[in-house]
């Protein structure tokens, strides 16, 4: 068996595959894609006779994509990525593991007088002081914990991929104790356990696990480790459904747990000796179990960290060093992209590039932006803006998306002027070099665009497209060295709070009638000093 699965910023949806599926945006393929990008009839995924699935392009226009590369007919590989338009799929095939984890399920299995033995799992796992140590027994015991653990973490040594660490584990458990089959579940985020591995003995590899409820909840509930035998051989079994029909003589089951905090549950049983397990044989589980926890634990923080990473990664370019952080845990969400939202545009450009490159070898005039970029940047991020792009010696930054910001207009503006102020304190340093002060025109409009990743299915970036923009940059094209000119949408937000002058009505490029624009030179209460702040040099 096999399937696709289609994972957004919204849900995952899981779609098995049958002889023949369709793949595209109308309602009567086998698996409707609502992404305009794709055709009505984008794509085929067929079983061949060997078996294998194959994928067919329909004569797509924009193609079907596998691991990058564009295709025609392709067989499908386990664990491939699919790229439709900007849908991205990834094929699946059924492992015999997976299969495994379909065969379990639960009812309700024994009641309380069923069980034969319960131990405290967190008492297990400590050690008794050396002068608390009189009997051999409880040496005996101690040194079993100390040996359980050093087998089972020379097995799982450097292992963080549970997928890879839950098999060790109870293949560990199998050497350990007389098992037939094993199961780890594990607690998912909504409280609920998951079954996530099965293993079993091969001449049972096929036969259904059904689970107690009752004995589940026994360990969920109290934290203790549970040990029930012998159910078909006692009339106390009468109405385990559970156990009874598949003749089980012997189980264990016990907590994974973490610093109290319960992970999951490990089971055992056995099908084939009366007693198979003994209160030792429990001990023993209870040991590795606390030892699979750390191992658990320490593969879900090594799976965050790596996920941090790449989320620190994809948006500490655009966004400042605190927004990233909120981001990272996850006190900050980020709006779905592909909608209208209001967004405060900035575009600032330095003025007489053109002229100064001329006279400038290349290497010298990328030096010169790479540290004017860094100094622009530093204060944008500051202030909270994103940034969108460089266009040459252009920035185009954005208040309001793709976090949303409660007074962005007015946030664009202060960046405005924080801008014209640390480039006056950079071409302090540049003149002293005896190099040419650069100056900056800044553009600032407010208005509703669409925002969200924008590009082809090889290259995506998050960008806002809209008119607002176009405005902002033939505000930027008005705008003399030292000048901040915004539009009359932006200044109906920030009139109480700046110093500005109003400039004459002025045609622009795509616009019918004049705009209104003005030119802000203060923060009110700031006066003549942020005046000569913002005064080209």
């Amino acid at each position: 068996m096999a399937k696709v699965i289609l994972t957004s910023s919204e849900n995952r949806q899981e779609y098995e595959l049958g002889p023949i599926n369709t793949l595209g945006r109308h309602p009567d393929n086998t698996i409707q894609i609502l992404d305009r990008i794709i055709s009505k009839e984008h794509c085929q995924i067929l079983r061949a006779p060997d078996g294998r699935f194959m994928l067919r392009d329909l004569g797509s226009l924009n193609g079907t994509y596998v691991s990058g590369a564009r295709v025609g007919e392709h067989f499908l590989n386990h664990g491939e990525e699919i790229v439709l338009g900007s849908t991205h799929l990834t094929y699946v095939e059924h492992s015999d593991a997976e299969q495994s984890l379909q065969r379990v399920t639960f009812a309700p299995g024994i009641t309380e007088s069923h069980i034969r033995q319960k131990i405290d799992a967190a008492a297990q796992r400590d050690f008794l002081p050396e002068k608390q140590v009189h009997e051999n027994d409880a040496l005996r015991r101690d040194y079993e914990k100390l040996r359980i653990s050093h087998e089972l973490s020379r097995a799982i040594v450097g292992v963080f991929d549970l997928e890879e660490l839950l098999p060790k584990i109870l293949d560990k458990s199998f050497e350990l104790l007389p098992a037939d089959r094993g199961v780890i579940l594990l607690v998912e985020p909504d409280g609920q356990l998951k079954t996530r591995y099965v293993k079993q003995k091969a001449s049972k590899s096929e036969e259904q696990i059904v689970l107690s409820n009752s004995i589940l909840n026994e360990v969920m509930q109290h934290k203790k480790a549970v040990l029930s035998s012998d159910a078909t051989m006692d009339s106390r079994f009468s109405g385990a459904h559970s156990i009874i029909m598949q003749g089980i003589r012997s189980t264990m089951c016990v907590p994974l747990l973490h610093a109290e905090e319960l992970l999951g549950i490990m089971h055992l049983d056995s099908q084939i000796a009366l007693n198979a397990f003994s209160e030792k044989d429990l001990q023993i589980f209870t040991s590795i179990a606390g030892q699979a926890a750390v191992a658990i634990q320490n593969a879900r923080l090594a799976k965050k960290i790596e996920s941090e990473t790449r989320t620190r990664a994809q948006f500490q370019r655009l966004l400042s060093p605190q927004l990233v952080e909120q981001l990272v845990k996850g006190d900050l969400v980020l709006e779905k992209g592909g909608e209208q939202r209001e967004v405060t545009i900035l575009i600032s450009d330095i003025r007489g590039f053109t002229a100064m490159s001329e006279k400038k070898p290349p290497a010298e005039i990328v030096e010169m932006l790479n540290e004017y970029f860094e100094v622009m940047v530093e204060v944008l991020f500051k202030m909270n803006g994103t940034l969108d792009k460089y266009v040459g010696d252009e920035i185009m930054a954005l208040f309001g998306a793709p976090v949303a910001m409660p007074d962005a207009p007015l946030a664009a503006v202060q960046c405005a002027l924080e801008m014209q102020k640390a480039l006056r304190e950079f071409n302090r340093t540049r003149m002293a070099e005896n190099l040419e002060p650069i100056r900056v025109g800044i553009g600032v409009n407010t208005g509703i665009v669409i925002t969200g990743a924008i590009g082809s299915t090889r290259t995506l970036q998050y960008t806002a497209i809209g008119d607002p923009v176009n405005t902002a940059s033939r505000l930027c094209s008005i705008a003399k060295a030292g000048e901040i000119i915004i539009s009359a949408t932006t200044m109906s937000r920030v009139a109480s709070r700046v110093e500005y002058q109003v400039l004459p009505p002025t045609k622009v490029k795509g616009k019918v009638d004049a705009l209104q624009i003005f030119n802000v030179v203060a923060m009110k209460g700031e006066g003549e000093w942020q005046r000569e702040l913002t005064r080209p040099m």
